[in-house]
């Protein structure tokens, strides 16, 4: 089957995205992202789905028109079924259904951790990029998951190690939030850590047996560090704000790569893939690329305009959905936390 058109919405937090595949070719992708939760902190559930409501039909009508598609050509609809915010996976899960029901196009519904594994499958319009092989390895790093995910095909995943408390990304906010950064932190934790030392401080590392993750006692020993600084210097923060960035960020990267080694070593598997919101970090594609070259991995670190939440990824893993014919029902309802879709 070829020249399959897909359209993909996603709506799992605080993006609204529509984009379209032709296969897995990128006809457009166009995201409409919501600037009213910076003054928060974080992600207000109930103001995400309002804005959802107000940038969902515009949002797929420009995707559409940027692609040059009408939508009595589209094969199918994938759509974000979980895991995210309910509310807001509600908006995009119903205009979904919505828009099957009247253009009489058939559902695909897709997990959103799944898209993100696969968003290393969407192509770029003027040619192929470099896509891993089976099996391979992601390490799935985000605000709300922290993954290293065995892929044998599209359709066949296995978590091999996964946090139990904290996620990095989540990690490194809210540690963002007590030196009294903008949200979101990650991002400005990255910029910051460039200009600092990452030996200026020794933050605690967890001793998890396996494969798993765990952040909560770095974040407990940054916490800890800061509180006793800080009542000798009251502008300790200030003074050592890069330092403690690049002190943080080093041991997050440490934690991760460190638990990646061990999963590439254990599976003998060298295709070794990045995906995620803090897929974005320089430091970590920075190592993992180095660590590539030291073992010979064959390293795939995906284009920054798929890092977040998008729905190219969405449309791919719902282009390989529909191959396998795995449709969905109009009685599908979106699921909020990862467990329940396993």
């Amino acid at each position: 089957m070829e020249n399959i058109i897909i359209l993909g919405i996603e709506s799992s937090c605080d993006d609204t995205s529509a984009a379209v595949l032709r296969d897995t070719s990128l006809l457009s992708s166009v995201i409409a992202s919501q600037a009213v939760h910076e003054k928060y902190g974080g992600v207000i559930p109930e103001l995400a789905s309002r804005a959802h409501q107000q940038n969902i039909v515009p949002v797929v009508d420009t995707a559409l028109k940027e692609a040059g598609i009408t939508i009595d050509k589209v094969d199918a609809i994938a759509f974000t079924r979980g895991p995210g915010l309910l509310g807001s996976l509600m908006v995009g899960t119903s205009f979904a259904k919505g828009l099957s029901i009247a253009n009489n196009i058939p559902l695909v519904e897709v997990n959103h951790l799944h898209g993100h594994i696969l968003s290393h499958f969407v192509d770029l319009p003027d040619g192929e990029l470099p896509h891993p092989s089976y099996p391979f390895l992601c390490l799935l790093v985000s605000g709300g998951h922290t993954q290293i995910v065995k892929v044998d095909s599209p359709q066949t995943m296995s978590i091999i190690g996964t946090t139990i408390d904290d996620a990095a990304g989540e990690a490194l906010d809210k540690c963002a939030k007590v030196m009294g950064l903008p949200y979101p932190g990650g991002p400005i934790i990255d910029r910051l850590a460039k200009e600092g030392d990452s030996s200026a401080f020794n933050f605690a590392k967890p001793r998890v047996e396996g494969l798993n993750y765990s952040f909560s006692g770095l974040k407990t020993s940054f916490l800890y560090t800061l509180r006793d600084c800080v009542a000798e210097d009251a502008d300790f923060i200030e003074k050592n704000k890069c330092d403690l960035c690049a002190s943080l960020l080093d041991t997050v990267v440490d934690i991760l790569v460190s638990k990646l080694i061990k999963a590439a070593k254990q599976y003998g598997i060298r295709d070794i893939a990045l995906g995620g919101g803090v897929s974005a970090n320089s430091a970590l594609r920075a190592r993992i690329q180095a660590e590539g070259d030291k073992r010979h991995w064959r390293v795939f670190l995906p284009e920054l305009k798929f890092t977040t939440d998008n729905a190219a990824m969405i449309a791919v893993a719902g282009y390989y959905r529909y191959l396998s014919g795995e449709l969905s029902s109009l009685d599908a309802a979106p699921i909020a936390r990862y467990e329940e879709m396993i």
